[in-house]
């Protein structure tokens, strides 16, 4: 199906135009007029081509996506139409004063319920690996103080595309990771991989736009309509808006640090972010990611995503790389009272990074000598940074 959309002014109207169709609907049965749309009607703008024009109220936004077609249903287009935030909401949206509160990290657990995800050859799920992995996340979060955890999903559960991302904008998120194992017919393909939303409205990477195709199609297990994948002039527009232009900006950089902290102990399979319209990272306004922490169709690797120490392992190094980016933000501050207890793989340098403080400030405080070996289990007092 081709179609053309686009929105005229004075009065407000939203023209689409249906390229090789023809009107069978009988329009009349509308219940119109409703809160955002006013009347429908439509036209042969020339040969094979039906322009439809929607009457709707001022501030009105379309976004539009294809369906294909399945057994039950023929292919669709969807429209929606999104009203402006009126005077009274705004009003009473809560301050975002950053500094004086936590640092809410939304942490989201991929698939769930009755879609279980990516799957094994040993039959492990991947929304089972992805749920421990967000909840050791959460709990190394809530540890440290000045950051706080909320569960997208707390349990196996079906929660839509479109509930995640509200429930982010609800708890007034600061960040959002959201944890999925991924799985390809090549059974030797391991490593992690993190992405960010793609800016234009094609994903140019044909792997990540398989993965984002597959993603955004969750919904479907769910019987529930997918999300919106983000069309090219809706993404145009948004970028007007300079916050939501940092928050992409900020899960760029983010997304980077993750696969530093990564790159330390697990196989890398990109070695930079990738980038794909992924439906659940359009919290655009704040850093969002989606971590594939490894390939759950490779068998040694499924083994691994399995046992609780690596999941740990795997939680923790996102646990790091958000405490470094905030660090890094000015939003983090640490104070002397605060200890860090060495894992396998620290070094003095990670360390210092991690708490935005100097190696030999780290190593007067605590008596070190600079070339000592730490070891694992080891109590370090961190200074004030």
């Amino acid at each position: 199906m081709k179609y053309d959309i686009f929105r005229l002014h004075n009065p407000e109207r939203i023209v689409i135009d249906l390229k090789n169709a023809q009107m069978k609907a009988k329009l009349g049965q509308l219940a119109l007029p409703d809160p955002v749309l006013q009347a429908l009607r439509y036209g042969k703008r020339k040969k094979n081509v039906i322009r439809m024009v929607l009457d709707v109220k001022k501030g009105v936004t379309p976004r539009s996506f294809l369906l294909k077609k399945t057994k039950e249903n023929p292919s669709r287009l969807v429209v929606d139409l999104i009203p402006q935030a009126s005077e009274k909401t705004k009003k009473i949206q809560p301050i975002n004063n950053t500094m004086q509160r936590d640092i809410i990290i939304a942490v989201d657990a991929g698939h769930g319920g009755e879609d279980p995800g990516a799957i094994g050859k040993n039959k492990l799920q991947e929304k089972k690996v992805t749920l421990r992995i967000a909840k050791e996340l959460a709990k190394l979060i809530n540890a440290k103080k000045g950051m706080k955890a909320v569960l997208i999903r707390k349990g196996d559960y079906f929660v839509s595309l479109k509930k995640r991302v509200q429930k982010v904008r609800e708890v007034g998120a600061d960040m959002m990771i959201s944890i999925h194992a991924d799985a390809l017919r090549v059974r030797s393909v391991k490593g992690a991989s993190v992405y960010t939303l793609s800016e234009s409205g094609a994903t140019p990477d044909r792997v990540a736009a398989a993965l984002a195709a597959k993603e955004n199609a969750a919904d479907l297990v769910g019987g529930v309509m997918p999300v919106q994948q983000v069309d090219e002039p809706f993404v145009r527009g948004i970028l007007g808006d300079m916050a939501k232009r940092d928050g992409l900006d900020s899960s760029e950089m983010f997304a980077n640090t993750v696969l530093e902290e990564f790159a330390k102990s697990f196989p890398i399979k990109y070695n930079k972010p990738k980038h794909a319209r992924f439906a659940v990272l359009t919290t655009l306004e704040i850093p969002c990611v989606l971590v594939e922490v490894d390939y759950i169709s490779n068998p040694k690797r499924e083994r691994l995503l399995k046992s609780s120490k690596h999941q740990k392992k795997l939680a923790r190094a996102m646990y790091v790389a958000s405490v470094d980016f905030f660090t890094r933000m000015g939003r983090l501050k640490t104070s002397v009272a605060e200890r860090h207890t060495v894992h396998r793989g620290d070094t003095l340098w990670g360390i210092a990074k991690q708490y935005g403080v100097s190696v030999s400030s780290i190593v007067r405080l605590n008596g070190l000598n600079k070339k000592s070996d730490l070891k694992v289990g080891q109590r370090l007092r961190m200074p004030q940074s």
